[in-house]
C-alpha cells in the first residue's frame, strides 16, 4: 500500500512539472510574449501550479475543520493537539480568521490543521468566505457538528462535499447524551452525512463521536476522617478515536490524498488558464475556423480524385485542431490531435461519419464525371454539381471540427498521458474498496 501511494504521490509530481515545463517552454519560444496580456491573466494560475508542487514536495497534509459557531471547531483541534493553543470562548465567532498549527500524531506524518470561521456568522460574510478558501487547500475535511443538524449546517455539509475532497463527520458534545441515545444519533449521521436520502450511508471512519471539552462533572469525595464533600471535576478530552482514525486514514491512504488534491487543484488551474486563453483569443480562432472551412472546400471542390478528397480532408482538420492549440499555447502533438478527431467524429452521433460517407460518394461520382468528360461534355456539368456540393459538404466538417475542437481543447486540456485528470482517474481506479478515497471515486464517478 504504502508503496502504491508512492508512485500516486509520483504521478502527481510529474503532472504538475510537465504542465510548468509546458507554459514555461510557451514563454521561452516567445508564443506568450507577443500577448502580455494573456501572461498577465496566467499569472495566478502558474503560481498555483508552482505553490501546489511546492506542497507536494514537502509531504504536508493540510486538514481543515469547518462547521457552524458554536460546535467546538478550535476545541477539537486543541484535543489532538493536547494544548489549548487555538482559542476558545463561549461567545460566538471566537475564530474570525483560519489559523494553521502544526501537528506531528505519530511517525513521521506531518500535519497542518486549519481551524476557520463559522460557517454562519452574522455579519461575517467575509470570514465565511476565508474558510470556503480553505476547503481548496484541504486534503482531509473535519465537518463539526453538536447536535440535530439544523437546514443550514446540511446544505453547508452539501456544499463541502461538493468540493470533491474527502470528509470526516465529527460529532462533537457527546457527553452531553446517554449512551442509549448515541446509537441512534449515529444511525442518523450516517444518513445525514451520505449528502443525499439514496446515496450510501457513511463508513465507520467517515464518522466520529467526541468530547472535546466535557462539561465539569460533580464528584463525591470521602475523606478518611468520615467527612464527605463534591466537587466539580472536569473529565479529559475524547478525542483518542478520533486521533486513531485520522491516523489510520493517513497511514493508509495519506500520500494518495495529498496527491490527489494536488492534482484536482492543477485541473481546476490548467481549465482556467484555457478558459482565459479561449475567452481572449475567440475572434482569432473564429478566423482560423473560417479560413480552413474555406480552404477544405476548395481543395475538395477542384480535386477529381475522390480517394484524395477524403486523405486531404482529414489532413486539413489535423491541421486545424493543431492550429487552434497552437493559438491557445496547449500542448498538442500529432497523435494527440488525432484522437481529438475521432473522438469529434464518433460524438457527433453519426452526423460527421454521414457527410464523410455521403462526400466520398459524390466524390466518386465527380471523379467518375471528370473521367468521362472528354467522350461527354455533359458530364462537366456532373463533375461542377458534385464538386460543388462535395465542397460545402466539407466545409460544413470543416467548421463543424473546428468548433467541437474548440470545446475539447477548453474542456479537454488536462488530459493526456500526465495531464492531471488522466492521473485524477489512473488513482482512483486503483483505491482499495475499504478506503475513504473509494467513497469519493463514487462521487466524482460521473465526472472520471
Amino acid at each position: 500500500m504504502r508503496n502504491l501511494q508512492e508512485t500516486h504521490l509520483n504521478r502527481a509530481r510529474a503532472s504538475l512539472r510537465q504542465a510548468l515545463s509546458w507554459y514555461g517552454y510557451l514563454r521561452k519560444s516567445g508564443q506568450l510574449s507577443s500577448n502580455p496580456e494573456l501572461v498577465g491573466l496566467m499569472k495566478p494560475e502558474l503560481e498555483a501550479l508552482n505553490s501546489t508542487l511546492n506542497k507536494l514536495d514537502s509531504n504536508v497534509i493540510r486538514i481543515a475543520a469547518f462547521g457552524l459557531v458554536s460546535r467546538g471547531k478550535s476545541a477539537v483541534l486543541n484535543a489532538l493537539l493536547g494544548d489549548k493553543i487555538l482559542q476558545t470562548g463561549p461567545l460566538n465567532g471566537v475564530t474570525q480568521w483560519p489559523r494553521s498549527v502544526r501537528w506531528q500524531p505519530g511517525g513521521k506524518v506531518l500535519v497542518e490543521l486549519i481551524d476557520t470561521p463559522g460557517l454562519d456568522e452574522i455579519e461575517g460574510e467575509s470570514r465565511a468566505d476565508m474558510a470556503r478558501e480553505v476547503v481548496h487547500q484541504a486534503d482531509l475535511i473535519l465537518f463539526v457538528v453538536s447536535g440535530d443538524i439544523t437546514r443550514t449546517e446540511y446544505q453547508a455539509l452539501l456544499e463541502l462535499r461538493q468540493a470533491q475532497k474527502p470528509l470526516i463527520l465529527v460529532f462533537n458534545k457527546i457527553d452531553l447524551y446517554p449512551d442509549t441515545d448515541q446509537g441512534a444519533i449515529y444511525q442518523n449521521l450516517q444518513q445525514l452525512g451520505a449528502g443525499h436520502p439514496e446515496a450510501k450511508p457513511l463508513l465507520p471512519d467517515e464518522i466520529v463521536m467526541v468530547a472535546a471539552e466535557p462539561a465539569p462533572m460533580e464528584v463525591r469525595v470521602e475523606w478518611a476522617d468520615g467527612r464527605v464533600s463534591y466537587e466539580w471535576e472536569t473529565p479529559p478530552p475524547q478525542v483518542d478515536e478520533l486521533k486513531q482514525t485520522i491516523l489510520n486514514i493517513l497511514n493508509r491512504e495519506g500520500r494518495s490524498l495529498l496527491a490527489l488534491n494536488a492534482l484536482i487543484q492543477a485541473r481546476d488551474a490548467e481549465a482556467a488558464i484555457a478558459q482565459k486563453t479561449i475567452d481572449l483569443r475567440e475572434q482569432e480562432a473564429e478566423d482560423i475556423i473560417w479560413q480552413f472551412t474555406k480552404y477544405k472546400a476548395l481543395a475538395v471542390m477542384l480535386n477529381p480524385i475522390a480517394f484524395l478528397d477524403i486523405l486531404g480532408g482529414t489532413v486539413a482538420d489535423l491541421a486545424l485542431i493543431r492550429a487552434l492549440a497552437r493559438l491557445y499555447g496547449l500542448p498538442m502533438t500529432s497523435y494527440e490531435a488525432g484522437k481529438i478527431l475521432k473522438t469529434i467524429l464518433f460524438s457527433s452521433g453519426g452526423l460527421l461519419l454521414g457527410e464523410l460517407g455521403s462526400s466520398l460518394l459524390l466524390g466518386l461520382s465527380k471523379s467518375t464525371a471528370a473521367i468521362t468528360s472528354g467522350d461527354n461534355p455533359s458530364n462537366i456539368t456532373a463533375f461542377a454539381g458534385s464538386a460543388i456540393a462535395q465542397a460545402g459538404i466539407a466545409g460544413y466538417g470543416a467548421y463543424s471540427v473546428g468548433k467541437a475542437a474548440q470545446v475539447y481543447l477548453e474542456k479537454g486540456c488536462t488530459w493526456g498521458q500526465l495531464g492531471a485528470s488522466s492521473v485524477i482517474q489512473e488513482i482512483l481506479s486503483q483505491v482499495d474498496q475499504n478506503t475513504i478515497l473509494y467513497r469519493l471515486r463514487q462521487e466524482l464517478g460521473i465526472k472520471y
